[in-house]
């Protein structure tokens, strides 16, 4: 046992440092903006900067979230973009719009999406003809974004169609919000960064990028994507075919979502591995193969080595598996450090959060539908869906 163990251990740390040298020499390369403000000369920038944020009322921090934005990015131009029965977004986006009359803030009231139709893919169709600045940044009404991020983003857009941010979670006060935290901050900047060295990027992290609204209107729009559930996944798609170039940014943005409970919990992680799975359905054989032996087994590698020490509690077992979880704690803790200016590491719910992993995925593969706001969905394997 002691052997088997020490090639479990073995092979996790093997892929762990892989990914995390990787990770690394991006950060080295692409320093990521923290909270500093931007320098003068980038700041005139943002005037040039639309802001669009799809909205929806029922976050107890939507308010905190939407006013930490305008205090940071006062510069550009906010176009908020509510539903028209959701009174309780209104009211958010009004009240912030009355305090803050020095900020251009838009609210636009649109009808909901019809069937078969991506919500936030309609408000941005919607809003698409309205844009007169010269970019765009897609920003969730969830997350928070400095001055800094924005200028570096900024600058990559000069080489580049479409510049995507790297996400982070704050904690929550629910424990099932801080394991979902502990799930992005474990995996978001190996899995975005990770493989940059090798090849571009698959997909964009569709919580927070910036595009040139013109060239977007040449490649005919976001009408063409919105039946696709992946939002993010279909824009990435869009642009690849058309010869586009993504980037994926260092630049760190930070997200907050309250989680109410475990049933909440498990109903975004089923979201975000179905995604998955519609981006792996789309790769050839060979990215597949890299996909699963870089992503989908550590975590299946870390399960058997505290099992087999489990069975096997001998002093080296023991060793062996102490030792493995201190250096991933110490790999984790450095690159969070690195790319989001602090440590973000929780031990234990960090842990179970990679532990869960696969459990995650299995829900998954298993249940094609999803409730996503008031509706249930069933995800076909195009990406389309239709309500159940």
């Amino acid at each position: 046992m002691v052997g088997l163990t020490a090639l479990l251990a073995a092979a996790y740390l093997g892929l762990l440092a892989f990914k995390a040298l990787a990770t690394a020499a991006v950060l080295r390369r692409d320093p990521p903006a923290q909270a500093a403000p931007a320098a003068p000369a980038a700041a005139h920038g943002l005037n040039e900067v639309a802001i669009l944020q799809p909205i929806l009322g029922g976050d107890p921090r939507l308010g905190e979230v939407l006013a930490a934005n305008l205090a940071a990015l006062p510069q550009a131009r906010f176009v908020w973009l509510l539903d028209e029965d959701d009174a309780g977004g209104q009211a958010v986006a009004d009240a912030l719009a009355a305090a803050h009359p020095q900020v251009r803030i838009e609210r636009h009231r649109l009808p909901a999406a019809a069937a078969g139709v991506n919500p936030k893919t309609w408000k941005l169709v919607c809003a698409l003809p309205r844009l007169r600045e010269p970019v765009a940044l897609v920003l969730d009404d969830d997350a928070r974004l400095g001055a800094g991020a924005l200028a570096q983003m900024l600058r990559a857009l000069e080489r580049a169609d479409v510049v995507t941010a790297l996400p982070y979670y704050l904690d929550d006060d629910a424990a099932a919000g801080r394991l979902l935290a502990q799930f992005v901050n474990n995996n978001a900047a190996m899995t975005y960064l990770g493989g940059l060295p090798f090849a571009a990027p698959l997909t964009l992290n569709g919580m927070c990028y910036a595009f040139r609204p013109a060239r977007l209107r040449e490649w005919g729009g976001l009408a063409p994507l919105l039946d696709q559930l992946a939002d993010d996944l279909a824009l990435a798609t869009l642009v690849r075919t058309r010869g586009g170039r993504l980037h994926q940014s260092t630049a760190p943005v930070a997200m907050r979502t309250a989680i109410a409970g475990g049933a909440h919990y498990v109903r975004q992680m089923h979201r975000w591995m179905l995604f998955a799975r519609l981006l792996l359905a789309r790769q050839r054989p060979a990215t597949r193969i890299a996909i699963g032996l870089l992503q989908g087994l550590p975590p299946l590698l870390l399960a058997a080595l505290l099992l087999t020490t489990a069975l096997a509690p001998q002093a080296t077992t023991l060793a062996l598996a102490a030792g493995t979880l201190a250096l991933r704690a110490a790999v984790l803790c450095g690159l969070q450090r690195r790319a989001t200016g602090r440590v973000r590491h929780r031990p234990l719910l960090s842990l179970c959060a990679e532990l869960l992993q696969p459990l995650h995925l299995l829900h998954a593969t298993c249940v094609r539908s999803i409730r996503w706001r008031t509706r249930r969905y069933r995800v076909l394997a195009d990406g389309r869906f239709r309500a159940q």
